[in-house]
């Protein structure tokens, strides 16, 4: 497969207007990581607030990667450990508080899952706690009630021409110390020097042992420019400003338009062929769900042909040592299910309709059986397949139509 790691930006890339991810986008992402593509969400958000996003992509059950605070820590979904981490030291605190208070802007910052803050009311600091799912704690002096080193801090301001002033002068003044950055016209971030969303993916690269032509990211803002030249293909959105898109290999749709599934069906999706299917990894990825319960694994993979073996287990038998009716057709099911994902086209998924089986002979504990999934129709609203269950001495042991419903995304 070409591309081993999907890079995301979040805000205006991922979710649409609504802060939503669409079900298309949400389609085609699983899609991908199903075939053994690991997601890394990277975000200026606080981990905190990614964790609901990586919940819904099943980001932990396919080994992805959360890149927060824009750089500042990298956090494996499967385990929550912290791969990679840059603080400020707390003793340039008090300056930027000095600095925030002199120009009335808000001053906050971060803390497991709350934002500190000497303005708790400022509109863009309580939409920035409703967005995270974050507690606002007000504190009048908030560099005295600081007692660790922060992420990021962050200066919040509707006067963006002063906002601009000190973002100027900062770049001169704390050079080789901290970066700044706006990351929205009212934000002005303090983060540790040399730290952005490229750099921050380059070191993930290195712990991966993955190559940059083996990565495509997608982002629509200015903070997501280094990241896009980083990755082998790097994808603009269609709503993003032109100095973004002319720094991409690609320009997508908007994030009304559901960009990202445009991107990942047309150069992800479209581009894989059955001899490129990782079944290694589809059986690792597999083996917290009903599928490594079972034991099953799958052993070939193509568009018309999918085979697994199961073996006749204590999950897998009925009381008295013959194979459990039930794991087979969650056998067939398991076929089936995976050569219609295979089979259908980038834009379409795949829903299971029914499954009927007969069973003609028994297995007894301690054999492995073998499903034949070969398909006899493939319609445009449905695939219907028919599975085969063997002994290890080929013997038939069930035969089993599986239906399989194909629905457009939306």
């Amino acid at each position: 497969m070409k591309y081993r790691l999907l890079v995301l930006d979040v805000d205006g890339t991922l979710l649409n207007d609504a802060k939503e991810i669409t079900q298309r986008t949400l389609a085609a992402l699983l899609k991908v990581q199903q075939m053994g593509v690991r997601i890394v969400l990277a975000s200026g958000r606080p981990t905190y607030g990614m964790m609901p996003l990586a919940k819904t992509l099943e980001l932990g059950r396919y080994g992805g990667y959360l890149l927060s605070y824009n750089g500042c820590q990298i956090i494996s979904a499967s385990d929550g450990q912290v791969l990679f981490e840059r603080r400020i030291n707390p003793e340039m605190v008090p300056y930027l508080e000095k600095k925030a208070r002199k120009n009335d802007f808000a001053f906050l910052t971060y803390h497991d899952e709350i934002i500190l803050t000497s303005h708790p009311d400022n509109g863009h600091v309580q939409d920035e706690a409703r967005l995270n799912g974050l507690r606002v704690i007000a504190e009048e002096v908030l560099s005295a009630a600081i007692d660790f080193a922060p992420c990021k801090c962050v200066l919040a301001s509707d006067d963006t021409e002063a906002l601009t002033s000190l973002e100027e002068h900062w770049k001169r003044r704390l050079n080789g110390a901290l970066d700044v950055f706006r990351s929205e016209p009212y934000f002005l971030e303090v983060v540790p020097c040399g730290i952005d969303k490229a750099n921050t993916l380059g070191a993930l690269l290195e712990m991966l042992e993955v190559k940059r032509e083996e990565v495509m990211a997608i982002g629509d803002g200015v903070c997501d420019v280094t990241m896009l030249q980083l990755a082998g293909l790097g994808v603009a959105m269609g709503h993003a400003e032109d100095s973004v898109k002319i720094c991409a290999d690609y320009v997508t749709d908007s994030n009304e338009e559901d960009g990202v599934a445009t991107a990942v069906e047309k150069q992800i999706i479209a581009e894989v062929r059955s001899s490129q299917i990782p079944i290694d990894q589809l059986n690792l990825q597999a083996r917290h769900a009903l599928m490594g319960t079972l034991g099953i694994q799958y052993t070939y993979a193509a568009d018309d042909r999918v085979e697994a073996t199961m073996p006749v287990d204590e999950h897998t038998r009925q009381p008295f040592g013959i194979l459990h009716g039930g794991a087979t057709l969650a056998l067939a099911e398991t076929v089936a299910g995976l050569g219609s994902m295979i089979a259908c086209q980038p834009d379409e998924f795949v829903v299971g309709m029914q499954v009927s089986g007969n069973h003609i002979s028994s297995a007894h504990e301690g054999d492995t059986v073998r499903a034949i999934a070969t398909i006899v129709h493939k319609g445009r609203s449905s695939h219907v397949w028919n599975v085969d269950v063997f002994t290890s001495t080929n013997k038939l042991v069930s035969t089993i139509r599986v239906i399989n419903s194909v629905i457009k995304k939306r």
